[in-house]
């Protein structure tokens, strides 16, 4: 194997790719990546065709690395999302979404019953597109010193125990490590022996942006039907259609005009006329998943991980959390203070999360099918989420409040993402974790936790004071990707602290940890 040129190789300048590049960019390694589109831009990326939903969990993690204002630019969206730097409550939620077409009353989340919540600048989720985000996260590449070549599509993989041969185009790129963001049909997965299990689909689903001679024939909005299911949204002539075929008709050939028009008469029952199809598109709610994120020095994320159907919009939020959860462990790993095990548990906390969401989707897809069976479910469904409690527990899934790891411990805050603590100096969490480190939120009145948290200041932000709502806790130690890893109580424990610190830190600059 030739001499490394660059610590990471990513495959894909998608959202997942550019986002995981940012964050090794952030912690000073060495990025190359390598996407097989010449051109960013797209129809397909823009929108009303490349929109997407931004969970609360998700915009969090663009505000935390600063990237909140260039987002919501981008997204040609409001600046308000409901934060009151003053309220002593977070708001309600806007919006909930739906499930399996359904769509849920946000008047009904028992805001009070969501884990762990405080007021903060992100409190609603950001409706965006694929350019949009693509474009924020490719120029904060581009001023970390990352390198993003397009036109070049990954073609051939070769690892051993020290590094990775990666061939794209007439070129060959020499790294220390591969990670494949390179979607649904990833040709990293592929050439790295990745296993990738799951289920077949239920239905062809149709996107389709076109002329609609009579659209008031059709309902704004999800409309289950007898049949399947349509979705007339807000820019005229954009429809999606899920036609329950096994899946037949995806991949088989293009859609024309004539057949998306007798799909969509049969699942709408009505006589609608299409014309001017200018884009169309098809997809299933085939799920699979890589059996493991990480071969030797090859690791998937994003779709190239998992692949399931659009329902609930869990893709995009999905692979980002994957980027968030990878990004500083394999900068630690590059950089050779990671402790004994760490990057595995990128494969240990995320497989769980992403096989969550596949049945996620695998559900939405059995409550919708047109049979009697199905039917009956979907009216007691329709009845659980008319509730507060029902109707809670889907927004704690859609806005991703509900993520916990497992990371061992009892205690209800640890695995979670990190309330946005904020003290009364006016400091707040988010700004501890816009450089990429992991922080020390100390509230005990001795500051018991100043003089071990020095000991990792290269790896470790420390902020200690009181705070306007410290939820009854004495410090917390959180990773940088958000997740509290150790809680201490009123008086916090030294011995404990440094235990957490060393297992998710290693071995602090200046020696041992006690």
């Amino acid at each position: 194997m030739r001499r490394a040129v660059h610590d990471v190789v990513i495959a894909g300048a998608g959202p997942v790719g550019l986002f995981l590049a940012c964050e090794l960019g952030l912690a000073g390694c060495s990025v190359l990546v390598l996407e097989r589109d010449p051109e960013p831009h797209s129809p397909w990326k823009a929108m009303p065709l490349g929109m997407r939903g931004l969970s609360v969990t998700s915009v969090e993690a663009f505000y935390r690395r600063g990237l909140l204002q260039p987002l919501l630019t981008a997204s040609g969206g409001t600046d308000d999302l409901g934060a009151d730097p003053d309220a002593d409550e977070p708001p309600p939620p806007r919006g909930v979404g739906h499930f399996a077409g359904m769509m849920l009353d946000p008047a009904k989340v028992d805001a009070g019953a969501l884990p762990f919540r405080l007021p903060g600048p992100v409190t609603q989720g950001v409706m965006t597109s694929l350019e949009a985000v693509g474009t924020v996260l490719a120029e904060r590449a581009a001023e970390l010193g990352v390198e993003i070549k397009r036109g070049l599509g990954v073609s051939a993989v070769t690892q051993d125990a020290d590094g990775v041969l990666v061939r794209a185009g007439d070129h060959e790129y020499a790294a220390r490590w591969l990670v494949g963001c390179d979607g649904g049909r990833s040709t990293v997965r592929g050439l790295a022996g990745f296993g990738f299990a799951g289920t077949e689909p239920q239905f062809t689903g149709y996107l389709m942006l076109a002329t609609v001679a009579d659209p008031d024939q059709l309902n704004p909005g999800f409309n289950l039907t007898p049949t399947g299911m349509y979705l007339r949204m807000a820019v005229p002539g954009h429809l999606g259609v899920l036609d329950f075929d096994g899946g037949a008709f995806d991949r088989s050939r293009p859609p024309t005009r004539e057949h998306l028009q007798t799909v969509l008469r049969r699942v709408s029952g009505t006589g609608v006329t299409v014309s001017d199809v200018r884009f169309a598109s098809t997809f299933t709610d085939r799920a699979m998943q890589a059996t493991t994120y990480r071969r030797g020095r090859v690791l998937l994320a994003g779709d190239a991980a998992h692949i399931h159907s659009p329902l609930g919009a869990q893709g995009l939020n999905l692979g980002l959390g994957d980027a968030l959860n990878l990004g500083w462990k394999l900068a630690a790993t590059v950089h050779g203070h990671a402790p004994d095990g760490l990057l595995d548990t990128y494969t240990s906390e995320r497989h769980p999360i992403g096989a969550a969401a596949l049945d996620w989707t695998r559900a939405q897809a059995a409550a919708m099918r047109p049979d009697p069976h199905s039917q009956a479910v979907q009216a007691l469904i329709r009845d659980l989420i008319g509730t507060r409690d029902v109707t809670t527990y889907v927004y704690g899934k859609l806005s991703g409040s509900a993520i916990r790891y497992d990371l061992g411990s009892d205690q209800p805050l640890v695995g979670r993402n990190a309330p946005e603590f904020r003290l009364r100096d006016g400091t707040r969490l988010g700004d501890l974790l816009r450089d990429g480190h992991g922080a020390v939120l100390d509230f005990s009145p001795g500051r018991s936790l100043a003089e071990p948290a020095r000991r990792w200041k290269s790896r470790l932000r420390y902020a200690a004071g009181p705070a306007r709502n410290d939820l009854g806790l004495g410090a917390v130690l959180v990773r940088p990707d958000g997740t509290v890893a150790w809680v201490g109580d009123r008086d916090p424990g030294r011995v404990t602290f440094e235990r957490a610190a060393s297992r998710w830190f290693g071995t602090p600059a200046n020696g041992a940890a006690r």
